[in-house]
């Protein structure tokens, strides 16, 4: 995955297990194209996490899933996308706000700027 943005939104939550299907298929299907509508909004990759081993040092660490477990990347021109009135409309879009949404929990939003490379 190459960003080709200056800034990233990471959107990272747990949702509940017996909603976890409508979670994945309203992402999917409603919540990502509704968001990928939105001036400014240039991609968005979602994960999740996994329980993984890696060496470090002289020993060899296992790390468990991490939580939240659930996080999206979205690619977006500057922070100020997040505030416009078309974010806003997209966020409360299809059935993301009345179905899926109240059964999150551990949300975690965060902004990152590109560093400039040094030579």
């Amino acid at each position: 995955m190459t960003i080709q943005t200056n800034y990233i939104l990471i959107s990272s939550m747990d949702v509940a297990p017996e909603y976890e299907a409508l979670f994945n298929e309203v992402y999917d299907t409603e919540h990502t194209p509704s968001l990928l509508t939105v001036p400014g909004v240039r991609s968005i990759q979602r994960f999740k996490g996994e329980p993984f081993s890696m060496a470090i040092g002289s020993g060899v660490m296992d790390k468990e899933a991490p939580a939240p477990i659930y996080t999206a990347v979205y690619e977006i021109d500057d922070p100020s996308v997040l505030t416009s009135l078309e974010w806003a409309r997209a966020v409360e879009e299809g059935r993301w706000a009345a179905q899926v949404r109240p059964h999150t929990r551990n949300r975690h939003h965060a902004v990152y700027a590109r560093l400039p490379k040094h030579d």
